[in-house]
């Protein structure tokens, strides 16, 4: 229990998940009572105003209703209230309520009761102003040195002061140079306006230069006004305090003292009415609201000064007189008289806990425990701290920033893909030539096993496929419950994908005894889509441009068997040719050896080959694990297709530069049609008519020439992503290709896929061959570096489109030189080990004496032969 604790007189909670600020809290006589009492006025966020008249309540008791004078429901949300002299003709205090939009001014009156409830209370409006720009804060004062009434100043979002002399708008008038919106105090001493700018600076503006300067019509800066246009607002005094300001009060105790108090994030600051520093205070914590209430000694201010850490300081000038303990975090501070009791501090916290306290002690009663006088037993002390230092090491031992995964999820997803296409298609604006667009039902089960709130699915496929709905929403599942939702997956462009997988995200939210809200938490699962969602059976194919050997150490399998889906069952065991076409209209061909454990796949594309040779792999691999036969293995000791690889890379890039070059004449004509424009504005806004001299046909051409360049601009945009397609069907297959041909492990085809697929979306900024050439230049500097020197070399940091595919193309050929010699992928630094784990020996090549013989492309061509050397071969004339 602390000593030093605010105590407790008088304290409420105002409704349910209300916000409040600074302007939300006024203290006044608003009924004009005249007892001297003062009344509590509270304005929220949700537009409700209360009034209350607080009395003593009894620890223990609850707040009395008479207290609650009025609440009533303005319909608005409340900015800031105040109680002053607003409306002509009396000297009675009325209460002005400002909204976003409007400034209303109410006289407040209570009737006497006829039975023991006591006094009513009601509101009465007395006039109200709409304003035309959103309102920030307002002051008000007796502007000018009127006598026996107060006028009103709005300061608004964007900068204008809008004076108001009670039932009529005076003028308005903008701060030069502003950005944003500071807390604003009236001084009467000086009649000048006092606020804090976004250049940290405390600015001060004179009554009568705001009321003589330009009017506000239209918002100028004072360096465009011209000497023509009315007087500049000058300011007054400038004060750079070099931090943000909280608040800012003006008060004069004594006649002959006035001072300014501006409270900043880190210091407190008091000035003189001309802007000097009177004296600072330097803060050690997070101020929130201040207030300067009295004067004791002749020259010297009390504060209070309440801060984010539930403590009410009490200074006077510098010095810290007493400190206190509140129950909550205060947004705005008062100090009001009520009753007998004079000087009660009134504090608002932005939740709505309203407080009347005052300063005091609580006695402690704490009492020392008897002292146990029973003897040490020295073993169990050293057991017990050998416990806890083993409970320290497990709490602070280094933890993973992702926790690990449960063994029982509170959630789990999982997606069941149909085995057989969809009876009647259902796949939506698809730009595929095929006449029947085949698609595959995906069936989602999500499970919870504890309440989860807000739970919502998402569903991603990589283009060129798409799903009719890739988002779902679902109300808070209860426990043991379930929900599922069937979708379908098509082929929407006219391309062939590079991965036939999707996946399932659900995000949810689980509550927890300290977060009621939730916490955040996700699950997800993979899902695999059947080739025959792209291609369907067709007649085999004898010539084909692009061919690649699959060896194996076990018989070969009948395609009826591996293809079920794909091969006629007439056939037979005897069928070892298979052919699949595309629906974008090209074929692919799988043959099996009869005499050899190998395997052809052929194609008049390269980036074709990839789907069958993957899919091929899997049902191998899938087949003679159910003849629980684990040695079996694939393996490839042909010659790596780079050749071909490159001149997808080569047409890709060439639409990259495309794509640069059509940006720069949109860029070029773009700039042109501003041009004409402006010429043909000023030919029309000329008072004397003169000639187009044919402006308005150059306008037209430009228009065209536009708009024909911005087509052209989407086509190659669109090539591009065929282009980038085909490059990653092409470059998973390299990769294939390269982890048989060296046999990788997971560890190692994780970094060949890392290297060489590293984008999720390909852009003119951050494009796949600048990327992938960083890539691999860091593992030749690496691990596969040959000497010290490489290692040595420094990559450059910054990533941008290189000139041509050069040196990314030499890069790649000796990367595979590399690990033709013996080199071994790996992210450790230790490059001596990976020199020394040279792999012995070379795979001889093959004959292929059953199947077709290799057909060799004219050119040159870059191989790697069995003797892992990069060999050259060249075309007979």
């Amino acid at each position: 229990m602390s000593l030093f604790k605010a105590r407790d007189w008088w304290s409420t909670i105002l409704g349910e998940k209300e916000e409040f600020d600074q302007g939300c809290l006024c203290v006044a006589d608003v009924d004009n009572s005249g007892s001297g009492q003062d009344k509590v006025i509270v304005g929220s966020y949700k537009g409700y105003l209360r009034i209350f008249n607080p009395h003593p309540v009894k620890p223990g008791d609850e707040v009395q209703p008479e207290d609650l004078l009025l609440e009533v429901q303005l319909r608005e949300p409340i900015l800031q209230v105040e109680v002053g002299k607003f409306v002509s003709g009396t000297e009675g205090l009325h209460l002005a309520v400002l909204h976003c939009r409007k400034l209303c001014v109410y006289a407040v009156s209570g009737t006497q009761g006829n039975v023991e409830h006591g006094n009513q209370h009601q509101i009465k409006l007395m006039y109200e102003h709409n304003l035309q720009r959103t309102a920030c804060n307002m002051t008000y004062g007796p502007f000018g040195g009127v006598k026996g009434r107060d006028l009103i100043c709005i300061q608004s979002m964007d900068g204008m002061l809008m004076l108001f002399e009670q039932e009529s708008y005076a003028f308005g008038r903008f701060l030069p140079g502003f950005l944003l919106p500071g807390p604003l105090a009236y001084s009467s001493r000086t009649d000048s306006f006092i606020t804090v700018s976004s250049c940290q600076q405390v600015e001060s503006y004179k009554y009568q230069v705001l009321a003589f300067a330009t009017d506000a019509d239209e918002r100028q800066d004072t360096e465009q006004q011209k000497l023509s246009s009315g007087k500049r607002l000058a300011v007054d005094w400038v004060l750079n305090i070099g931090e943000q300001a909280l608040d800012i009060c003006v008060v004069s105790f004594n006649q002959g003292v006035s001072s300014v108090f501006v409270l900043g994030e880190r210091n407190f600051f008091c000035l003189k009415d001309n802007g000097q520093i009177r004296f600072m205070k330097k803060l050690d914590y997070s101020p929130s609201c201040f207030i300067p209430y009295c004067s004791v000694q002749e020259g010297t201010i009390n504060t209070l000064i309440a801060n984010h850490s539930k403590m009410l300081n009490v200074y006077q000038d510098v010095t810290l007189k007493w400190a206190t303990q509140l129950p909550c975090i205060p947004v705005s501070v008062k100090v009001a008289n009520f009753q007998d009791l004079k000087g009660v501090i009134v504090t608002l916290s932005d939740d709505g806990h309203l407080q009347c306290s005052y300063l005091g002690t609580d006695p402690s009663l704490f009492q020392a425990p008897k002292v146990d006088s029973r003897e040490i037993n020295y073993e169990e002390m050293n057991a017990e701290l050998k416990e806890l230092q083993k409970i320290i090491r497990e709490a602070t031992k280094p933890q993973d920033v992702l926790p690990e995964s449960e063994k029982q999820r509170d959630v789990t997803v999982t997606a069941e893909v149909s085995p057989d296409l969809d009876e009647e298609s259902q796949a939506i604006d698809s730009e595929v030539k095929a006449g029947a667009v085949p698609s595959v039902t995906v069936k989602i089960t999500i499970q919870s096993r504890v309440t989860a709130q807000k739970p919502s699915l998402a569903v991603c496929v990589q283009a060129p496929l798409a799903v009719t709905c890739d988002q779902f929403t679902f109300e808070d599942l209860e426990p043991d419950s379930s929900e599922t939702v069937v979708l379908s997956v098509f082929l929407k462009e006219n391309c062939s994908p590079s991965e036939l997988e999707g996946t399932c995200m659900v995000s949810y939210n689980i509550p927890t005894e300290l977060n009621p809200e939730g916490i955040p938490r996700v699950a997800q699962c993979n899902f695999s889509l059947p080739l025959k969602l792209i291609c369907f059976p067709a007649q085999p194919s004898k010539a084909a441009n692009h061919k690649l050997t699959i060896d194996t150490n076990k018989p070969p399998i009948s395609f009826v068997t591996i293809f079920p889906d794909f091969v006629d069952p007439s056939e037979g065991d005897q069928a070892n040719a298979l052919g699949f076409e595309f629906l974008t209209g090209s074929k692919t061909t799988l043959l099996a050896s009869k005499t050899s454990q190998r395997y052809r796949i052929q194609s008049d594309q390269l980036e074709d080959l990839w789907l069958v040779t993957k899919e091929l792999i899997h049902r191998l691999e899938i087949h003679f694990q159910k003849q629980n036969c684990k040695d079996f293995a694939c393996t490839f000791s042909g010659s790596i297709p780079l050749q071909e690889y490159f001149e997808l890379i080569d047409q890709h890039f060439e639409l990259r530069l495309n794509a640069e070059k059509f940006q720069e004449l949109l860029s070029e004509r773009a700039v042109q049609f501003r041009a004409i424009e402006r010429r043909l504005l000023t030919r029309f806004k000329d008072k004397t008519p003169a000639p187009l001299q044919h402006l308005d046909t150059l306008l037209e051409g430009t228009f065209r020439e536009v708009i024909a360049l911005a087509d052209a601009a989407e086509e190659n945009q669109a090539n591009m992503f065929q282009a980038l397609v085909k490059l990653k069907s092409a470059t998973h297959l390299v990769i294939m290709l390269i982890s048989l041909w060296q046999k990788l492990s997971t560890d190692q085809v994780a970094i060949l896929e890392a290297t060489f697929l590293p984008l999720a979306e390909d852009t003119q900024e951050l494009g796949w061959e600048e990327t992938v050439d960083a890539a691999v230049s860091y593992l030749l500097r690496t691990c596969l570096s040959k000497s010290s020197k490489e290692q040595a070399l420094t990559l450059s940091s910054q990533l941008s489109m290189p000139k041509d595919t050069s040196r990314l193309k030499k890069n790649i050929t000796l990367f595979c030189d590399r690990l033709a010699k013996g080199g071994r992928l790996s992210l450790s630094t230790d490059s001596a080990t990976q020199q020394a784990a040279v792999v012995p020996g070379g795979c001889a090549t093959i004959p292929e004496s059953d199947l077709e013989e290799r057909t060799i492309i004219p050119g040159s061509t870059a191989t790697f032969s069995s003797n892992r050397q990069i060999t050259k071969q060249k075309s007979k004339p």
